[in-house]
Order: structure tokens, then C-alpha cells, then sequence
């Protein structure tokens, strides 16, 4: 089994990220998707678009594994690994994400007027 190359993972990870940076699914820097006539941020469409994006993750990531465990030519279990536990960091993060909003919530909710 061939070696993971750290240096070349660290710099497929941060292009990913300047890639979500830059995403037309996200609209842009400065414009978020669903944008409002006034400019605002549609947080819902935005949420909902990070889910989806999530989900596509991890049904490419067991798909991918399914071909490996068929056999399939061209898939190693090196491609596997790493398009899992991206699907598992996307699936923690967006879980932390929850996780944060459920707690502003109940800060909210809390608060006295």
C-alpha cells in the first residue's frame, strides 16, 4: 500500500477550501447564495445548500467504496480513505455547526427583554 504524501494532501485540502471560497454555489465572496434584494444572505438557502453538500459527499464516498469493494479498475483504497474521511470531516463540521446554532439559540431564548 503506497504511502500518504502529507505535503500533497495539505495542499489538495487548501485548494478545496479556496475552491469553497470561491464557489458559485456560494455566490462568491461578499455574495452568498439566495441574496436578497437588499443584499442579505439567505441563511436558510445557504444552510440548506451546505447540507446537500454534505450529503453528496458521503453518498460519493460510499459509492467509491462500493466500486472498490466490486473491483472496480482505477479505484484504490488510498482514493477511498481520503474521500471518506473528507465526507467525515464535512459531517462533523456541519454537526458543530449545528451544534453552535442550537446553543445560540438557547442563549436567545434565555435572554431576558
Amino acid at each position: 500500500m503506497p504511502a500518504i504524501d502529507s505535503t500533497r494532501l495539505m495542499m489538495e485540502l487548501r485548494s478545496l477550501a479556496a475552491e469553497a471560497q470561491r464557489s458559485p454555489s456560494l455566490g462568491g465572496i461578499g455574495q452568498p447564495a439566495g441574496a436578497g434584494a437588499a443584499g442579505a444572505p439567505d441563511f436558510a438557502a445557504l444552510l440548506k445548500d451546505s447540507l446537500n453538500q454534505v450529503n453528496n459527499m458521503q453518498q460519493s464516498a460510499a459509492d467509491l467504496g462500493t466500486a472498490f469493494e466490486q473491483g472496480a479498475p482505477g479505484v484504490d483504497i488510498t482514493r477511498v480513505m481520503v474521500e471518506a474521511q473528507k465526507a467525515t470531516l464535512a459531517f462533523r463540521a456541519m454537526t458543530e455547526v449545528r451544534n453552535r446554532l442550537v446553543s445560540a439559540y438557547q442563549e436567545v431564548m434565555n435572554m431576558t427583554v
